[in-house]
């Protein structure tokens, strides 16, 4: 006698709906997904850092000069070519890089793109608190309009800086209402800044660092999508211990899935940040300059494609191997499991009550099917 294989018992889409996971986010986080629900992603957005370093390695051969536009578009789609198949997903910017990204398959189809909002630099207040705003030219409908997976918001926060932190609270919350009116996924990148003219290697900073990282994650995790988190404090000025206690707490605060950014650090310092993460709950990485900073120091083009392909494509490889064997799966911050999802269903006539905002064909909330209507 057989037996039929039992299917999913059948979950209605209010499971997604109840945790914010609405379509459009919802396909955003697959498209930025490892097939284990964890997430290795490459950052090659931050255009002021790029050009520095841009400009010092031409300086260090007899130019001193910034690099030109085409210069800089080049060198970020080189960069791309060689290290998106190695990755789930890449961030990058629309000044330079998103159009010629994709018009090039630099970024190839099958992987998630992010695309960061906020304008780079801008004003700050007299303590030093920055004061963000939205690159011109640029709004989360035009990102959305783009084919884009992800809008990326960098909002320096310092909790106990009141006033550049209840604009940057602002800031992020018109950000996280245009991207649900949009319906596409905002990952939200708070980090600590130095104050009243400090630097980020003095004792004040570091001592405070750790405090503000988890803090900020227990304030404005829940008005996003994928959290991008600093390092919650700094190795070799607190004990492996601490610091692993650090990553638990960021974990436990975060109300949405966390990844971990480099900020910047020497590649193999970055390595160590991300076992520790990993094995503490965050669900993946959103690094840069750590996989490629040195790609401007080789001498000539081929050779700085040589990095790309060669040193930098490994750098992604040997992360993304810890990160799919160690991340927490980004749906398991929401109780979920892979099997969930497949006997996950909507319920007819879901399509009339989806963004009511938006323009239609008719119908409304509540349309009856006549007989013989076709759909």
């Amino acid at each position: 006698m057989s037996v039929a294989a039992s299917s999913p018992t059948t979950l209605g889409a209010t499971v997604l709906l109840g945790r914010g996971l609405t379509p459009g986010k919802l396909r955003g986080l697959q498209r930025i997904s490892n097939p284990n629900g964890t997430l290795t992603m490459v950052a090659f957005d931050q255009n002021s850092s790029m050009i520095d370093l841009a400009k010092k390695g031409l300086k260090a051969k007899g130019e001193d000069r910034d690099p030109t536009f085409d210069e800089v578009v080049e060198a970020k789609l080189d960069m791309v070519r060689h290290m998106a198949p190695k990755a789930s997903g890449i961030l990058i910017d629309a000044y330079y890089g998103a159009w010629p990204a994709i018009a090039s398959c630099a970024v190839p189809p099958e992987k998630g793109l992010i695309v960061r909002i906020e304008k780079s630099g801008g004003p700050k207040n007299k303590r030093g608190g920055p004061l963000g705003s939205i690159e011109p030219g640029l709004s989360v409908e035009k990102i959305k309009l783009m084919g884009v997976d992800v809008v990326k918001l960098l909002a320096p926060f310092e909790p106990t800086e009141l006033d550049s932190g209840q604009h940057q609270f602002d800031f992020i919350q018109k950000i996280y209402e245009d991207c649900r009116k949009f319906d596409i996924l905002l990952l939200l990148e708070p980090v600590a800044f130095p104050l009243d003219g400090e630097k980020k290697t003095d004792p004040s900073f570091l001592n405070r660092k750790a405090e503000t990282v988890i803090e900020s994650a227990r304030q404005l995790s829940r008005w996003c999508d994928v959290y991008k988190a600093e390092f919650p404090g700094t190795l070799g000025h607190e004990s492996e211990e601490q610091l692993r206690d650090n990553l638990l707490a960021l974990s436990e605060c975060s109300q949405t899935p966390w990844v971990l950014l480099s900020a910047g650090v020497d590649y193999a310092d970055y390595l160590v940040q991300v076992r520790m993460a990993m094995e503490c709950g965050a669900s993946g990485i959103l690094g840069g300059r750590a996989f490629w900073k040195e790609y401007f120091q080789e001498d000539g083009a081929e050779a700085r494609s040589k990095f790309a392909a060669e040193t930098g494509a490994k750098r992604v490889e040997e992360a993304d191997a810890i990160v799919k064997e160690s991340g927490s799966p980004w749906f398991a911050k929401y109780g979920l499991t892979l099997e969930d999802f497949q006997g996950i269903r909507a319920a007819e006539g879901w399509h009339f009550r989806y963004a009511p905002h938006a323009e239609s064909a008719g119908g409304a909330s509540g349309h009856v099917v006549r007989a013989g209507e076709v759909y």
